[in-house]
């Protein structure tokens, strides 16, 4: 798929333009962990998680994008969970449910919702 073709689709299925994601919300800098090989930047601009161009995802089982706070994440915060990537490369993004502050948390973790298991977490630059 070339970049158009990408941009067109994202603008499609997403609720703002990925075109204004960078440099106008928070960032975060990806760092894998139980093994897993993650790097890239998560963006939260309002309520939405931006994942940059820069983002690489080894995969696994059930993966989902979910907020956490001062390293941990916590699995009976279920509100915070939002969509499975659709892919593990590449910028996408989601919205988070209206009763979610995303002030409230300072991490955006790829979380293994099959097993309850970390995969990665991105700590703010």
């Amino acid at each position: 798929m070339d970049r158009r073709t990408f941009l067109a689709a994202a603008l499609a299925t997403t609720a703002a333009p990925a075109a204004f994601a960078g440099g106008h919300g928070r960032l975060f800098s990806f760092r894998g962990i139980n093994n897993h090989t993650v790097t890239g930047t998560a963006e939260i601009v309002g309520n939405t998680v931006y994942l940059l161009d820069d983002f690489n995802f080894d995969s696994a089982p059930d993966p989902r994008i979910a907020l956490g706070k001062d390293g941990v994440y916590d699995p009976a915060t279920v509100h915070t969970l939002v969509l499975q990537p659709s892919q593990y490369k590449g910028a996408s993004s989601w919205e988070l449910r209206p009763s979610v502050n995303p002030d409230d948390y300072n991490e955006v973790w790829i979380w293994c919702e099959k097993f309850s298991v970390g995969l990665a977490i991105a700590s703010a630059k």
